[in-house]
């Protein structure tokens, strides 16, 4: 039996993943499993959610992120784009100033650069120099900084640099309950 403040500390973030689930009784889940059920309650959700990238549909992803999504919700929810970070970019801008919410998705986040001018002059800015009329509703997402087996030019952390550009909103989960 837990504490009543160990129960507390558990509900409130102030404990690793292991011993919050353990202290709350939810189901301890990987942070890609994590972000493959949010990607798929959100298509589910919004007909208007659409997951494209390299490999994100036949193959799964490349970190299995979007596991099971192409065939669950077919190849215009889930679409796959070829090796052209700039082409799929701008894609998921021009979705987004027409009403649908990319998820646009990087095999790492140092291949975002090759769409900087999209993140950061489109897709960030255009709400404000439209003066409010056209929303970007935009998800970019991937694995970001340090992990094993990645070359040096893999594993790069841009967090702080994006967060410093106004109009994105950087979220970089440490936990599957953050994610």
């Amino acid at each position: 039996m837990l504490s009543a403040s160990t129960r507390i500390l558990a509900k409130n973030g102030f404990l690793p993943i292991s011993l919050r689930s353990l202290a709350t009784g939810s189901k301890t889940m990987t942070v890609r499993e994590a972000l493959n059920q949010a990607l798929d309650e959100e298509i589910q959700r919004d007909k208007n959610v659409i997951v494209l990238g390299e490999e994100v549909g036949k193959q799964e992803g490349n970190y299995s992120v979007t596991a099971g999504l192409n065939k669950k919700y077919g190849d215009k929810r889930v679409l796959d784009t070829p090796i052209e970070e700039i082409g799929f970019t701008g894609m998921a801008v021009g979705m987004s100033f027409v009403g649908l919410r990319p998820v646009c998705e990087f095999m790492t986040w140092n291949f975002a650069l090759q769409s900087i001018d999209h993140i950061i002059n489109s897709a960030a800015k255009t709400y404000y120099m439209s003066g409010g009329q056209i929303n970007a509703p935009i998800v970019f997402r991937g694995p970001n900084g340090a992990a094993e087996g990645f070359a040096a030019q893999h594993t790069q952390d841009f967090s702080a640099w994006f967060a410093s550009v106004p109009g994105l909103k950087v979220l970089s989960p440490y936990d599957s309950e953050d994610a």
